[in-house]
């Protein structure tokens, strides 16, 4: 357990780190004390002085969320960051690369929420309840972490890797649809360049969902109507870099695409 000095100094340099596009060493390094209370409130420090500054909390991401993850950082649940109104882009835009570290991607099933969801007590059943709708996304994942070196403590206090989130045009009640099995396949140009399955997150991303607002609870969180909640990736996490395009597609929910910014000079075709 760190002193409070401590995580602010911790908080200070993944601050810094952000804003100068440079990444630190591992904090498991650096404060070798350091565990999972510590990244969280490191974590809230961050998102406190990204608040104050004008952003808005619009969702929340989970992370760890398949059982080879988990047994990667020796633990037995995900772990959560925090979705902002700054981290929310569009299709239309071409996603600004030199904005990031050392940015990766992520195919997901995005729940909308319609109504806010219970905390301790949330089942699978209230977030079906209160989902508005899912769509595809896609999530830009990014670590201010050298070489992406994480431990368990690193990740969740760098805001679980978390920079970004596209969400797809396509709006599906969950109900339509079979959460637990749906094929996600990830192209750039007509190149498959990964694929996976819902069921890669928690067996059923909806749990992932209620776990979220039981976990968040505990901190005093709760996943509000109109949140975007990420629930975990269907695929391994793809690097990307300028000029990159890709496609993501869901079977029986639609697509979503993302566009990365060409290099200074460069034209985008």
């Amino acid at each position: 357990m760190l002193e409070a000095t401590s995580r602010q100094h911790a908080a200070d340099l993944l601050w810094q780190a952000q804003q100068d596009r440079t990444p630190i060493d591992p904090l498991t390094e650096l404060l070798p004390g350091i565990d999972v209370v510590d990244a969280y409130e490191i974590q809230r420090l961050n998102i406190r002085r990204r608040l104050d500054t004008g952003a808005l909390v619009r969702g929340h991401k989970v992370g760890l969320s398949s059982p080879v993850m988990q047994q990667m950082m020796g633990v037995d649940e995900p772990d959560y960051g925090h979705l902002l109104d700054t981290m929310v882009l569009s299709e239309d835009t071409p996603v600004d690369t030199s904005r990031y570290c050392c940015p990766r991607i992520e195919v997901e099933i995005g729940y909308v929420l319609g109504t806010t969801l219970p905390g301790q007590s949330c089942t699978e059943a209230d977030v079906l309840a209160a989902t508005e709708y899912v769509a595809p996304s896609l999530e830009l994942i990014d670590s201010r972490i050298k070489d992406w070196k994480i431990g368990l403590a690193d990740t969740i206090a760098d805001n679980a890797s978390s920079a970004g989130v596209i969400l797809g045009s396509t709006q599906a009640a969950p109900d339509d649809l079979d959460l637990a099995d749906i094929e996600a396949v990830l192209y750039t140009g007509d190149t498959e360049v990964t694929r996976g399955n819902s069921s890669a997150v928690l067996g059923n991303p909806t749990t992932a969902v209620a776990w979220l607002a039981r976990k968040v609870a505990s901190f005093g969180v709760t996943l509000e109507a109109g949140h975007v909640i990420l629930p975990g990736s269907c695929t391994r996490a793809i690097d990307i870099g300028p000029g990159d395009e890709f496609r993501a597609e869901f079977a029986g929910l639609g697509t979503v695409t993302a566009r990365m910014s060409p290099r200074l000079g460069e034209e985008i075709p």
